[in-house]
């Protein structure tokens, strides 16, 4: 990997691909499936380390299957930016100034939703 700055990948853009991966699979994969299923031509160590970093964030899970792991999310897309949300909104002190400023800037067809969601309207 290069030190050039401007060569650099975006933060996350890999645990990205690797989950986007695990999800269209829809079914366990070991490390070589999903390297083999990802865009980016990476070393089996890279990919190795970042379904490690993923498993431990709770992210992905893991069975043993081999000499390996089947390596499966454990939310879909939704449900991992709901919880990146509650991370988020766990990290600041003042969750109900938090919560003002996120519904201010809601559009009113989001915010129209999120009131049939709360008045108990489900998904």
């Amino acid at each position: 990997m290069t030190d050039s700055a401007s060569e650099r990948r975006p933060a996350g853009e890999l645990e990205s691909s690797v989950l986007a991966a695990l999800w269209a699979a829809g079914k366990p994969q070991s490390a070589a499936q999903v390297r083999a299923a990802i865009p980016q031509p990476l070393a089996r160590t890279t990919v190795a380390t970042l379904l490690a970093r993923l498993h431990e964030k709770g992210v992905i899970d893991r069975n043993p299957a081999g000499r390996g792991f089947l390596y499966f999310p454990v939310e879909d897309a939704h449900g991992l930016t709901a919880r990146r949300m509650h991370r988020e909104l766990d990290q600041d002190g003042d969750r109900s100034v938090v919560l003002a400023r996120f519904v201010e800037g809601l559009s009113a067809d989001d915010e129209a939703e999120l009131r049939r969601l709360l008045e108990g309207g489900g998904q």
